[in-house]
Order: structure tokens, then C-alpha cells, then sequence
């Protein structure tokens, strides 16, 4: 069994397009987070496991009590504290982006901690601060208003949906510029890898056709193309 440094490596040259139709070999369709990008200006890339974080929506008469409550017990700041390094928060607004579900201060003790990003199908306030961080985020949008307009949180790792896609903590999350998608932790190591020969096969082909190869013959790859992709991959 590979440790997840090994499989993170190779998952972080995988693009989602390639996870995306890994996972469709291996009957898992929904797995791309729709409506789920990164913050504006950045061009992210994350690779880490889900400590995930749900919500509800607000109700003005358990908002009133909540604001009473310590901060030690907000769920927003026990997952900035909580969230393991290398993990990613994934945050289940339920597709709501009318209130933030975080921003610069509690993203920033994240980063200082070493986690590895945050994931969220809701609003994210700081957006602009956030990116000149590095700190990769994903959201919905962009979204000042705090997350006491639309959200409660209520629980700490638990099953959750983000961005349409069931997450489980401990599923692997794996995020590049195009978005993100979730790789159900069982399925990490084979998926790994034959989404490390997609891309191996793509270089081959983008080389190819950049060279001035027909389409035909080149995707896929067939005839002599073919075997001159494996003899090439004998030889390495």
C-alpha cells in the first residue's frame, strides 16, 4: 500500500479532467464539484484528505442563542483549529453563496498550521487577500456578506455534500484550475496510478501532435503510434 505522500505525488500531476475519467472506468460518475472554482486571479492546485464541515441554514431564533456561545464551540473556528495539516477543509453550504462560509483570518491560521486548502460550495469573503497568499481556496463566489446571513454550522466530520459530490472524510480531494474532484479514499491507490498513465500517454500524444501528427491514429493512440509510445515507455 503506497503512504499517501507517494500517492499525493502522483496525484498532484493528474490533471481532473484524467481523475474524472478514471473514476468513470470505476463507476463513479458524480465526482467533479459543480459550481465549485477557484478564487478568482488563481490557479490553485491541492492535494489532501477531507476534514469535512456541514451546515444549515440560519434560523433567526437559533441565531439569537448562538450568539451568545463562546467562540471556543463555533464550528468555523474549531475546524480552523482542528483541520489536521494536509487536510482540506471541504465545506457543505448546500450550494448557498449569500453568506461567507470563511475568509482571510481563518484561512490564514489554517495556512500557518500547514493545512493544505479549503473547499467550499458557498461564499468566501477576502478573496482578493486570500489569493495573495497562495493558500488554495475553491468556492462558489465571492461573497462579503458573513455566514451568519445563510449558514449554521452543526457538525464536524461527517458525511457532507459539496459542489453536488457526496464527500466522506478521509476522501481524498484533488483540486487544479479547472476545479475539483473527489476520489473516494478506497479507490486512492488505483486510481493513482492509472490516472498517472493517462497523463504519461496525453505528454506522448500532445508531443505528437505538436510535432504535426495527424489526429488519426494519434488520439488514441493506435498502429505505430501506439507502439512507438510503448517502446518509448520500455526504455525510461
Amino acid at each position: 500500500m503506497k503512504s499517501d505522500e507517494t500517492l499525493f505525488a502522483l496525484l498532484s500531476r493528474a490533471s481532473t479532467a484524467s481523475l474524472t475519467a478514471v473514476l468513470l472506468q470505476h463507476g463513479i460518475s458524480r465526482a467533479f464539484m459543480y459550481g465549485v472554482a477557484p478564487l478568482p486571479h488563481s490557479r490553485p492546485r491541492v492535494v489532501g484528505r477531507a476534514f469535512t464541515m456541514r451546515s444549515v441554514a440560519v434560523r433567526e431564533d437559533i441565531l439569537a442563542t448562538d450568539r451568545q456561545r463562546p467562540p471556543e464551540v463555533n464550528l468555523q473556528r474549531r475546524a480552523a483549529e482542528e483541520c489536521p495539516p494536509g487536510h482540506v477543509l471541504v465545506i457543505d453550504c448546500r450550494g448557498n453563496a449569500s453568506g461567507a462560509s470563511g475568509g482571510l483570518i481563518l484561512f490564514e491560521r489554517m495556512r500557518m498550521r500547514g493545512c493544505a486548502g479549503v473547499v467550499s460550495d458557498g461564499g468566501v469573503r477576502d478573496a482578493h487577500d486570500i489569493v495573495a497568499t497562495k493558500f488554495p481556496v475553491y468556492a462558489k463566489a465571492v461573497c462579503p456578506p458573513n455566514s451568519l446571513v445563510a449558514h449554521r454550522f452543526v457538525d464536524l466530520q461527517v458525511p457532507i455534500t459539496c459542489g453536488e459530490v457526496a464527500v466522506y472524510p478521509g476522501d481524498i480531494i484533488v483540486g487544479d484550475p479547472d476545479g475539483v474532484v473527489v476520489v473516494p479514499a478506497a479507490l486512492g491507490e488505483v486510481v493513482a496510478e492509472e490516472a498517472a498513465m493517462i497523463e504519461e500517454k496525453e505528454e506522448f500524444i500532445l508531443r505528437k501532435i505538436r510535432s504535426g501528427a495527424s489526429i488519426f491514429g494519434t488520439y488514441p493512440l493506435s498502429g505505430d503510434a501506439l507502439r512507438e509510445f510503448e517502446t518509448t515507455r520500455k526504455r525510461s
